[in-house]
């Protein structure tokens, strides 16, 4: 039987989420990848382990991670009830539903049967009565927005999640979501867009200052690009990486240009000045100004879960640094 670490709130930071009750841990576990039907058990719980005893208290899901389909969820279901319940008034753990999870026209969107339906599914793959964040995915240009802000409305109110959010929302549909639940009083806390270094676009659309003088946290996944920040492809292209075994639907060998490459290796040089390896200045860099509650990370390996942590010791960067930074991206 697992016992957590007791020193576990002894290092890590907690972020206010917006004008919200709760705090975020700097560093959140995202279970995109390495939770699903084909990965291992035994590692899955020692990744989970080794993040919670290092005080990442947030664990995000989605109703089709995998692979296949679910299973994240009912790995991460099998895990607390033999291991985590005792600590789930510790957690916060959140899923989402918006993208393709089911077969027909119900399966995936913003109405309001597939949100609740989808809920319920997560619900009871998990073995919890609720959830603390659920998330609509992504904008479904189909459906009203009133009608998937309602639902949300309605999820909060029946008791199966305590606040709500957004994910993969431009600042435009951000603004119209945000009127929307304000009006209906609903607990709104929380946008979860992908941002990293090499991939601005929260800043250059507004959406980050945006969420800031709103008082909406906000949670950035991506932070390491896919994997193009942490350094594995300085060299080249590893067999064993995501672009190498070819098994990743989101980053390919076309994707690693030259003059991508350069600018990893400028960072890269910056990194090392400052004693922090490239995954952990990347992380640094996303957090430097105060705006980005936390970071969703993914792990394969607890020793990963170790070293990203380490950002938290340095999230200062100097005027110089910036600039340099700001060169070479631009």
């Amino acid at each position: 039987m697992y016992i957590a670490s007791e020193s576990r709130y002894e290092k890590m930071i907690y972020n206010r989420c917006g004008n919200s009750g709760i705090k975020l841990p700097a560093i959140s576990l995202g279970m995109w990848h390495n939770f699903g039907s084909v990965n291992d058990m035994e590692n899955m719980k020692k990744i989970l382990f080794t993040a919670f005893d290092n005080g990442i208290t947030h664990f995000d899901l989605a109703n089709n991670y995998g692979p296949v389909y679910g299973s994240a969820e009912e790995n991460m279901g099998r895990i607390l009830k033999s291991d985590l319940m005792p600590y789930r008034n510790e957690m916060i753990i959140s899923s989402k539903a918006g993208y393709d999870m089911w077969k027909g026209p119900y399966g995936d969107g913003g109405s309001k049967k597939y949100l609740i339906a989808s809920l319920d599914q997560s619900l009871k793959k998990l073995g919890l009565e609720y959830v603390d964040i659920f998330y609509h995915h992504r904008p479904d240009p189909e459906t009203p927005l009133e009608e998937t802000m309602q639902a949300l409305d309605q999820i909060v109110r029946s008791g199966k999640a305590l606040y709500v959010g957004i994910s993969n929302y431009k600042k435009e549909q951000a603004e119209k979501a945000y009127r929307i639940l304000k009006e209906q009083k609903t607990p709104f806390i929380i946008h979860q867009p992908r941002y990293s270094m090499l991939d601005r676009w929260i800043e250059e659309d507004g959406l980050k200052d945006f969420l800031y003088e709103n008082g909406i946290g906000c949670i950035a996944f991506s932070p390491l690009a896919q994997g193009l920040l942490t350094g594995k492809y300085l060299n080249g292209i590893p067999e064993d990486s995501r672009i190498g075994s070819g098994k990743s639907p989101y980053l390919h060998a076309h994707d690693l240009t030259e003059e991508k490459l350069g600018k990893v290796r400028a960072l890269n040089e910056i990194a090392s000045e400052r004693g922090q390896s490239l995954t952990q200045m990347a992380l640094s860099w996303v957090l430097r100004d105060g705006k980005v509650t936390s970071v969703l990370i993914g792990a394969s390996r607890p020793a990963q879960i170790l070293e990203n942590i380490k950002a938290l010791e340095n999230t200062h960067f100097s005027e110089e640094e910036l600039k340099r930074i700001n060169e070479i991206l631009a």
